[in-house]
């Protein structure tokens, strides 16, 4: 069989839209890679990063809409796959946990509720979370960074991933360098659409 210039040309587009395709769904496809706490803290001690904790409650709205609209873009999958051990926790759930020495349970579990509100579990309240979700950063020592309460849509989060990644909270001392910092920060990530 001989190809002529012009079956090349169409045999060279149509290459290139299924790698441009190929492409597209790779990364439409990026998910964020959960891990425990525990797999996580292990971790850090090869290749340190700091951690983010997404603490949820099974009966919690907020908490299910942020897993299907915020943790589900691609471009924010792969930043927080990229730059972060990425740990989910359910904050009425009957996870042992150990922290730096310390065991946290939670002691009142009750299983017939697990599908329901449930006790609070001693890591939760440990944490200082008084609503969810609840999304914690912690350094690559496993100090706490700050807590961010409440949903937090896919630019949101991205403000709050690459502030901390890159340092920059470090250097607020009052809640107007947070909010001027807000002001000018100009997202990046592409919304899902």
């Amino acid at each position: 069989m001989v190809l002529n210039k012009l079956d090349i040309i169409f045999l060279k587009q149509r290459i290139l839209l299924i790698f441009i395709f190929c492409s597209y769904y790779n990364l439409s496809a990026q998910e964020i890679n959960w891990i425990t706490l525990d797999q996580a803290l292990k971790a850090q001690e090869n290749v340190p990063k700091k951690i983010i904790m997404d603490v949820y409650t099974v009966w919690c709205g907020p908490c299910k809409l942020m897993d299907k609209n915020t943790f589900t873009n691609p471009d924010l999958a792969s930043y927080v796959n990229q730059n972060y051990y990425a740990v989910k926790f359910n904050a009425e759930g009957n996870e042992k946990i150990s922290f730096y020495g310390n065991i946290f349970q939670n002691l009142n579990y009750d299983e017939s509720k697990k599908s329901r509100r449930n006790s609070t579990h001693q890591f939760t309240q440990f944490l200082g979370v008084k609503g969810y979700p609840a999304t914690i950063f912690l350094s690559e020592e496993g100090d706490l960074i700050t807590p961010v309460i409440g949903y937090l849509n896919v630019h949101q989060m991205e403000l709050y991933l690459k502030m901390i990644k890159q340092g920059d909270y470090q250097v607020f001392s009052t809640p107007k360098d947070f909010e001027n910092y807000k002001k000018y920060f100009k997202p990046k990530f592409r919304k899902k659409g």
